[in-house]
């Protein structure tokens, strides 16, 4: 969760009740999640009420790449600083 959260990798949100939301996690603690989403308002989850919570990369796959590509050169800064 922590890992989705910092990278604001897009996510769907299935519920209990059938319905699926889809954003990114925000904040979450140990009783629920907070789900931004583009466009729309932004929802606070409990936990109890999600059935699963997927990565999604079909629609927001450029965030993704984007996300990935900034924590790698991040981690290659990193890597020259200690060498």
């Amino acid at each position: 969760m922590r890992f989705l959260s910092e990278k604001q990798i897009p996510v769907a949100v299935k519920l209990r009740d059938g319905e699926t939301v889809s954003g990114w996690i925000e904040y979450f603690d140990e009783r629920m999640i907070r789900l931004t989403r583009e466009g729309k308002p932004n929802l606070f989850i409990y936990k109890h009420q999600i059935r699963t919570i997927t990565e999604q990369t079909s629609r927001h796959g450029s965030r993704l790449r984007h996300a990935r590509k900034a924590a790698d050169e991040q981690e290659a800064a990193l890597d020259g600083e200690h060498k």
